[in-house]
């Protein structure tokens, strides 16, 4: 072969994403499929560390690729499919939309879900305790969370006679949160100002009817469109001074006033953990849906002494984490 030959062959190989060259030396491809955006730094170590409980090291085991929708939900069905031509070993998929689509784009290749929604009224599995078919994976039970959310919210703010609430409307789960989260309200004495949001502008013209309609504070439905926009729901709820709530502990950890939820991180471990058993040679169909069900309430009361909120001692007491 000719000098100049080699080097172009070898720049090329060496041009080509890691993944590719991985799958090329015979190396299983897991595709990383998620609805919402890469700003969580917590969320891919996680997974890498269940990886890891099942001896499999990235770059030596398995290649991971990764594709984010950012919350545009209408891109997922072409990034499953996406991964099926490339054949990935396995497809992991983080929220209820992203589940759907792989499900949708596969009955082969095994897929591993992370999700909020209830897995089998959302169809993603059949069953809890034996899935079925190809997919399996983690359920946060977040529509458990809304009325204990709302009620939060009232705690810290006790004089409050209206809540704001963020739903967005392309999710599965969308009808239900919005339900659990008028009626947690309706409950507590409280009317819910509820808005659908699919766009930064609906989020700010959200936040302007708050205000307009005086409400007390806000809940944010757990859902990774609003997760992917965090950092502007916490800057218009500083601008306007209204407490928010949502379900991960990185909202509080963002500015959020409160979250209440399950440890997201934890999920994305568990993901990596059944990914692992799953290349080893499991099937998912075998492989229980695992719940997450230890709850965490954060506080940030940075946020509140900027907000000029005054929060009860009774919440305080039963915080698992206080942000100063």
């Amino acid at each position: 072969m000719r000098r100049r030959e080699f080097i172009t062959l070898f720049g090329g190989a060496a041009a080509l994403p890691f993944a590719v060259r991985a799958q090329q030396a015979g190396m299983p491809v897991i595709g990383f499929l998620s609805a919402g955006a890469d700003n969580d730094p917590r969320f891919v170590p996680a997974f890498r560390h269940g990886l890891s409980e099942q001896d499999l090291v990235e770059g030596r085991d398995v290649a991971l690729e990764f594709r984010w929708a950012e919350g545009h939900y209408d891109r997922l069905p072409e990034l499953a499919t996406y991964f099926v031509r490339r054949s990935a070993a396995l497809i992991a998929a983080f929220g209820p939309p992203a589940a759907l689509a792989a499900k949708a784009a596969t009955q082969t290749i095994p897929v591993v879900f992370v999700s909020g929604a209830d897995p089998v009224a959302s169809g993603i599995v059949s069953s809890l305790n034996r899935p079925g078919g190809n997919v399996t994976g983690i359920s946060l039970l977040i529509n458990e969370m809304v009325a204990k959310q709302a009620r939060l919210l009232r705690d810290s703010q006790p004089k409050a006679v209206s809540i704001g609430v963020l739903v967005n409307p392309s999710n599965v789960s969308f009808e239900s949160e919005m339900n659990d989260a008028e009626t947690a309200a309706k409950g507590l004495g409280l009317r819910a100002v509820v808005h659908q949001v699919t766009k930064d502008e609906e989020i700010e013209a959200a936040f302007a009817d708050f205000v307009q309609k005086k409400v007390s504070g806000v809940l944010v439905a757990g859902d990774l469109f609003l997760v992917s926009r965090t950092k502007l729901i916490v800057a218009l709820a500083l601008r306007e001074r209204l407490p928010t709530i949502s379900n991960g502990n990185g909202f509080a950890q963002s500015g959020g006033l409160m979250s209440y939820g399950t440890d997201i991180p934890e999920a994305y471990r568990q993901a990596g953990i059944y990914a692992g058993k799953i290349l080893k040679g499991a099937k998912p169909s075998e492989l229980p849906v695992f719940q997450l069900t230890k709850f965490q309430l954060l506080i940030n009361m940075t946020t509140a002494r900027v907000l000029g909120v005054t929060i009860p001692p009774m919440l305080l007491a039963i915080a698992d984490e206080v942000i100063e």
